[in-house]
């Protein structure tokens, strides 16, 4: 690995007397690239990415996002990742349109910006133009999330964040969203980390594989390594029985 967008050195993150739910962690990510994040439920998956964008902060240990410490000032910090989460987390009170473009209008980018932009990811993420007037509760879960991708994407971040997203949606439409995903994340050259629990998945849409258990990273490479050459019974274990 050449250029890395994310980087863990010795990062401990616990919740009380809990134990560690980041134990150790030590981390390179590629840019320019999708990276998944894979491990069953509690292994630490999202906090992790919770601390690539600064809404927790490590009790031991030091992380660089995007080559530099993470800044005092988040909200500018945050600005520049795009965030995309299961149930796209629209604001309900807003139509497509308006969650879309939120932030560029609060960066005070021109009417002209924004509806160039607007209009391309639209058209890139397959959603017709008639969405744009409509509130989440009148669009389908494939529809909410496209959205969700839409709004993510729509600063042009250089990092993309996105919590299994997919994870809700029906196969035929997940198939769907996911080959208008490739097709922005190759255009823009976006570093994207992906979280999710399902193998398949990962292996589609990542071309660099974390596996992550009991808080602690396993295995970190590309996924043809990690397919080739398992780093322990556990990885092994993952990819017989998700690819099986």
């Amino acid at each position: 690995m050449t250029d890395t967008c994310v980087e863990f050195v010795a990062v401990s993150k616990s919740f009380g007397t809990e134990a560690r739910v980041l134990d150790d962690v030590h981390l390179r990510l590629p840019t320019s690239a999708t990276t998944a994040i894979i491990g069953e439920s509690g292994c630490g998956k999202t906090t992790l990415l919770q601390h690539i964008n600064a809404l927790l902060d490590p009790d031991h240990g030091q992380i660089k996002v995007l080559g530099a410490p993470i800044p005092a000032d988040r909200i500018a910090f945050r600005r520049r990742i795009g965030y995309s989460v299961q149930g796209a987390g629209l604001f309900p009170h807003m139509t497509s349109r308006e969650n879309i473009v939120l932030l560029a209008r609060l960066e005070g980018w021109t009417a002209g910006a924004i509806e160039q932009r607007y209009q391309a990811l639209i058209a890139a993420m397959g959603l017709s133009g008639d969405v744009s007037g409509r509130y989440p509760s009148g669009l389908s879960g494939g529809q909410q999330q496209r959205v969700g991708l839409c709004r993510a994407l729509m600063l042009r971040p250089r990092l993309l964040l996105l919590d299994e997203p997919f994870s809700a949606i029906d196969p035929i439409t997940r198939a769907d969203i996911y080959r208008h995903f490739q097709q922005v994340q190759q255009q823009e050259g976006i570093s994207t980390i992906l979280v999710t629990h399902d193998m398949r998945e990962a292996v589609r849409l990542a071309s660099w594989l974390v596996i992550m258990r009991h808080g602690r990273i396993l295995q970190s490479a590309s996924a043809a390594t990690v397919r080739a050459a398992p780093a322990d019974d556990y990885v092994a274990r993952l990819l017989a029985e998700q690819l099986a």
